[in-house]
């Protein structure tokens, strides 16, 4: 299997490091990451720079873009084939319930299958973020069921994982997405030469990690599985909504 291999903490995280070298010993894998941190960086793409691509001394390809741009690269310039499978990852930290919206990770895997091919997301979910093995054995476990068991063609899996070692994991869960609070109000601060800045506020706490969501599944040491749909229409608004669409006079 033809692995691309990118993420949104940036082409010299650990995360990428480890989720490479295991990947490595049952695939080949290519990886195509920013050149920087780009948490929260979503779906955006780079319009108004050019992208240039530098590989570095392990191999890994750096590129001063997105991580939607670091796959859409990497599959229509940087590789000699076309992938069998797009990872993203290992994430430092949760990409859980709304959070998803911002992920960089999980839009790399989101750009995958926009460009036609089968792809996950990875995260490690803990205070400190030092059990990377632990989602990346995980992760080929599962890439090697989903060979036999391939995704649907609008789909991509959100993969958050416990930060313990894998021994302490329960299993895995396919779940649901849950919903967090409103977060906090932005920050103002002043920086050294007393100009106004602004910082995001903390996230917002749970308001639903009910059991089969995906806060509750890591909570309880269980690796989730979301199943994630690329088509965001309301298909269960599209009716009612027509019909009082169809009264207004134009």
């Amino acid at each position: 299997m033809n692995i691309l291999l990118s993420n949104d903490d940036g082409v010299h995280a650990l995360g990428i490091k480890v989720l490479h070298e295991e990947l490595a010993k049952h695939f080949d894998v290519t990886v195509v990451a920013p050149d920087r941190n780009c948490s929260g960086a979503s779906n955006s793409l780079t319009l108004l720079n050019p992208l240039r691509a530098q590989g570095l001394d392990n191999g890994f390809i750096s590129v001063n873009g997105t991580p939607t741009d670091c796959v859409h690269l990497g599959i229509s310039q940087l590789m000699p084939s076309l992938p069998d499978l797009v990872v993203a990852g290992i994430n430092k930290g949760a990409n859980l319930g709304d959070d998803t919206l911002y992920s960089g990770t999980v839009a790399a895997a989101t750009e995958g299958r926009h460009m036609g091919m089968p792809a996950i997301a990875v995260s490690l979910i803990g205070q400190h973020e030092q059990y990377y093995q632990t989602a990346a054995k995980i992760t080929v476990k599962i890439i090697k069921r989903l060979q036999s068991h391939p995704l649907a063609a609008d789909q991509i899996l959100n993969i958050n994982v416990p930060d313990v070692p894998i021994s302490a994991l329960k299993g895995i869960k396919v779940t649901r997405l849950g919903h967090r609070h409103k977060a906090e109000i932005m920050k103002k601060m002043k920086d050294p030469w007393q100009r106004d800045i602004y910082w995001y506020g903390t996230l917002g706490a749970e308001l639903d990690g009910s059991e089969g969501t995906d806060f509750h599944a890591v909570a309880n040491n269980y690796v989730s599985v979301t199943p994630l749909t690329i088509d965001m229409t309301a298909h269960k608004s599209i009716s009612n909504m027509a019909k009082w669409m169809s009264e207004l006079n134009l």
